[in-house]
């Protein structure tokens, strides 16, 4: 059903649920449009409203090839609202939940385009403070870049900050994605543009790995790894590659990259990345507190000839899991000092060789069951075999010195 967004807008269907809100697709004087309608709860409160309206200018203000634009910043009785350009595609979580991990040189061109995004936001005083594979779209529209990689377009600028307003969250609160959460916002401190830099190459490590460096477990561990631990190094990248993120990641803001010195120095190595294979490394182990239950059955395969769901438009804030660690905006308490020096430092968790199972997993525990169950059974000849030796050595000790000794037959 169709609602009227002020008296220029129309939305007519839902693309997707964010936690901070419903996007729609829309009509607009101009076109179609994407419509972010905030959460009644947010909507409701006056001062992230005063906020809404402050930041106007700054959001209308930034255009750039690699940011979804906001049109337009709406409030209408209830209704608080960002209108946006309209990205037909699909969002970076999307492709990479569905291929695990991206060859070196499309990974390297999609967060090139990303950082020249974010360097333009920069340069306007915006920080985005969410930058994860949810906020980033790809234009299937658009033409084809190194690796066949499509144009990225960053959206979800400044909802972050809104949604972090001192009536809404204490000093003791976070506000953010644990996996993609600078060291310096875990312990504090205030979010500048260094906190891109580091959730960007986070996503880099993330496209070549499947997986984030600092990610598994529960979000307090997460937390905490940001700040004590280091990365793993992987294994079949380009050294000068793999620097650059190391360097990206340093602990120190001061340490990183800017993004306009990111997007020059990526696309300066796109031509060594030419024909890479994607890597061949497994999810690293994380150290469950308690055995976790027994993974449900694979669910049936779709039938043969069943249409393949098809996506016509990009959500602005994409994924339907409100209560997952990886969505935008998730509310978790600051670690104390102690908390976070009580950790391991060194090495975050290394990488499984590939086809290994993982701890906990109904392989791993199959696999430890058989070797119970191998050692039992060798436990239980050693015991016989023992047993045997004890009885032949008693048997022997009985036997008078001048009995005779029994010999094999001769045939």
């Amino acid at each position: 059903m169709a609602r009227k967004i002020g008296s220029r807008y129309t939305a007519h269907q839902i693309l997707g649920r964010g936690s901070a809100g419903t996007v729609w697709l829309g009509e607009g004087p101009d076109g179609p449009v994407a419509i972010k309608l905030l959460r009644e709860d947010l909507a409701s409160d006056q001062e992230l409203v005063g906020r809404f309206v402050q930041e106007r200018t700054a959001l209308l203000g930034l255009e750039h090839p690699h940011v979804v634009s906001v049109r337009d910043l709406v409030v209408d009785g209830d209704d608080v609202a960002l209108v946006m350009d309209l990205v037909r595609g699909t969002d970076l979580r999307t492709r990479l939940e569905r291929e695990r991990r991206l060859a070196p040189e499309a990974a390297v061109a999609i967060v090139a385009d990303v950082a020249d995004g974010l360097a333009a936001a920069h340069a306007a005083g915006v920080v985005h403070r969410d930058v994860k594979p949810e906020n980033v779209l790809l234009d299937m529209q658009g033409p084809l870049g190194p690796g066949g990689a499509h144009p990225a377009l960053l959206t979800d600028f400044g909802v972050a900050k809104l949604i972090d307003a001192p009536k809404r969250t204490r000093a003791t609160k976070i506000i953010g994605t644990p996996d993609y959460l600078a060291p310096e916002i875990v312990e504090g401190l205030p979010a500048r543009a260094a906190v891109d830099i580091y959730a960007l190459a986070t996503v880099l490590y993330e496209l070549l790995a499947g997986f984030t460096p600092f990610g598994g477990g529960h979000p307090g561990a997460v937390l905490r790894r940001h700040v004590t631990e280091t990365v793993v190094p992987l294994p079949g990248i380009p050294d000068e590659l793999w620097q650059l993120i190391v360097q990206c990641l340093a602990k120190a803001p001061a340490s990183r990259l800017r993004a306009s010195e990111l997007a020059t120095r990526l696309r300066e190595l796109l031509p060594a990345l030419a024909g890479l294979p994607a890597l061949e490394v497994d999810e690293p182990d994380d150290d469950p507190v308690e055995e976790p239950p027994e993974e449900p059955p694979a669910q049936a395969a779709p039938a043969a000839g069943a249409p393949a769901r098809r996506r016509g438009a990009v959500s602005l804030v994409p994924g339907t899991k409100p209560d997952s660690n990886r969505d935008t905006h998730t509310s978790m308490r600051v670690p104390a000092p102690d908390e976070l020096a009580g950790g391991a430092r060194g090495t975050a968790r290394a990488p499984r060789t590939p086809g290994t199972p993982r701890p906990g997993s109904a392989r791993h525990r199959t696999a430890a069951r058989r070797r119970r169950i191998t050692l039992s059974v060798a436990g239980l000849a050693l015991v016989a075999a023992v047993g045997a030796g004890a009885w032949w050595a008693t048997s022997a000790d009985d036997t008078p010195p001048d009995a005779p000794h029994s010999a094999p037959a001769v045939p």
